[in-house]
């Protein structure tokens, strides 16, 4: 299939997915005329990415354990791979920093708020 038709097949805009080429996470083959050809596993493939970058994942870390992933359908089924559990327990740890850096930035604008939100005539941002 072309990629028009791997777009419409997974929801996926093509230049998304020349995006996820570029970045070694789909390898369609080319034809005579230069149009890029997908295969139906393709399609898995790309819902596969879809839900390693809904879990936070960046394309350079998917692109290292992409090939860990199978299954039939849109959930991805990981198999041990050497790495992998080691990759998923590093994002898992600069996940959990980026939450603790948003959680402290959090309190800080608060902290900037609740002061002019006390203020007669302030102006609440709900209502």
């Amino acid at each position: 299939m072309r990629i028009g038709a791997l777009a419409h097949a997974t929801g996926v805009n093509e230049r998304l997915l020349r995006y996820y080429e570029d970045r070694g996470l789909l390898r369609p083959t080319r034809r005579a005329n230069g149009y890029r050809y997908y295969t139906e596993a393709d399609i898995t493939t790309v819902a596969h990415i879809r839900s390693l970058l809904a879990a936070g994942l960046s394309t350079a870390v998917i692109a290292k354990i992409l090939h860990c992933v199978h299954g039939d359908d849109e959930k991805p089924a990981p198999l041990p791979c050497p790495g992998m559990i080691a990759q998923l327990r590093s994002e898992h740890a600069r996940i959990d920093h980026t939450i603790t850096r948003l959680q402290v930035a959090r309190q800080a604008l608060d902290a900037l708020i609740d002061p002019l939100a006390t203020e007669p005539g302030s102006v609440s941002s709900t209502g």
